[in-house]
């Protein structure tokens, strides 16, 4: 189906494939046949996310003009800037590599800067109420956003000890 669809006239300009993650080695060579890829289940909003990113990834490449990101597509906090179309995140002029989820974690946080938020309420803010997971998933996404903001940013990020989490710039 992949070669079919590159050979299509036009050429499709961007390919979402879905797939379980166990038939994920099936891909192998083909990788330059699609644009990206979404291992099922996925939540709805990755693969909104991913398909708004395809997209506009696509209207680019199309030759359209892309608008500079207006204030209602960028959360910018300090060094931080997140690109809500794009879903692109870069800290003091450096693109950060995140995880749908540790992105969405970001912009909420930035999006509500100095105030406390529990685990359960960034639970049910960034994961959704259908998630069934443990409230441990928050501080291992943290530790992964403190890690790729850099030892310079990551105390954007601080603990409040048996509460929760507050962004904002670090306290000295």
């Amino acid at each position: 189906v992949l070669e079919a669809l590159a050979r299509r006239e036009p050429p499709l300009p961007a390919t979402l494939v879905l797939l379980r993650g166990t038939h994920l080695d099936q891909l192998g060579e083909r990788s330059q046949l699609f644009s990206d890829f979404c291992l099922t289940p996925f939540h709805p909003r990755e693969l909104e996310a991913r398909i708004t990113h395809l997209l506009a990834a696509g209207q680019r490449a199309g030759g359209a003009a892309a608008d500079p990101p207006g204030d209602d597509e960028t959360v910018r906090y300090g060094p931080l800037m997140l690109n809500t179309e794009t879903y692109q995140a870069r800290i003091a002029q450096r693109a950060l590599d995140l995880t749908y989820m540790e992105y969405e974690l970001l912009r909420y946080l930035a999006q509500h800067p100095d105030r406390v938020h529990t685990r359960a309420v960034l639970l049910s803010q960034v994961w959704g109420y259908e998630y069934y997971g443990g409230a441990r998933t928050v501080d291992v996404h943290i530790r992964r956003l403190r890690s790729k903001l850099g030892e310079e940013h990551a105390r954007m990020i601080q603990t409040v000890r048996s509460v929760g989490y507050r962004f904002g710039r670090a306290e000295d």
